[in-house]
């Protein structure tokens, strides 16, 4: 008697293209594709080599181009709660690659600002950054990156809409 699975595992092994069915659609999904092999490439290029996570990688590269920037807006602009800003905030500092400062406009707020050492970590990150970028995106030409990324951008804006209050109405 034949194996019940010989048959399509046969002709998976003769196209071992899937049918995306109703995933060819979802966005989710081809978003969840295109960052395991972005992941894959951070972890190469700046992860390991760096010790730095992606979410410190970009709060340190925020720092860069920004300059001293209060921990509500980094919080805000990477999608972060406070609490999970602090846990990162604490982490480089322990690393002695950034520092909290008080905004001398408003005491009540803090600045987060870039150390020497995270000034120079900040700088070496981006430089390794560009070879990866390149690798990446070869496939794509230079007006298609640029309609990725506004259309990602367009993506990562979303808002989830909030419930009409029936009372208000």
């Amino acid at each position: 008697m034949a194996d019940a699975g010989a048959e399509p595992r046969a002709a998976r092994e003769r196209d071992p293209d899937l049918s995306f069915g109703a995933l060819q659609e979802v966005l989710g999904f081809h978003v969840t594709l295109a960052s395991i092999v972005t992941v894959g490439l951070f972890e190469r290029h700046v992860g390991e080599p760096l010790g730095l996570r992606k979410a410190e990688y970009s709060l340190l590269m925020l720092l860069l181009a920004n300059g001293p920037t209060p921990a509500k807006r980094l919080a805000q602009t990477l999608r972060l709660s406070a609490p999970q800003l602090t846990m990162m905030i604490d982490r480089l500092q322990d690393a002695h690659w950034l520092r909290r400062e008080r905004n001398p406009a408003d005491r009540r707020s803090q600045f987060v600002v870039l150390t020497r050492e995270g000034d120079a970590l900040a700088r070496r990150a981006a430089a390794v950054s560009k070879p990866m970028e390149r690798e990446l995106l070869q496939c794509l030409s230079p007006a298609e990156r640029a309609i990725l990324i506004e259309l990602l951008m367009k993506v990562a804006a979303y808002r989830q809409p909030q419930p009409v209050d029936a009372e208000a109405s």
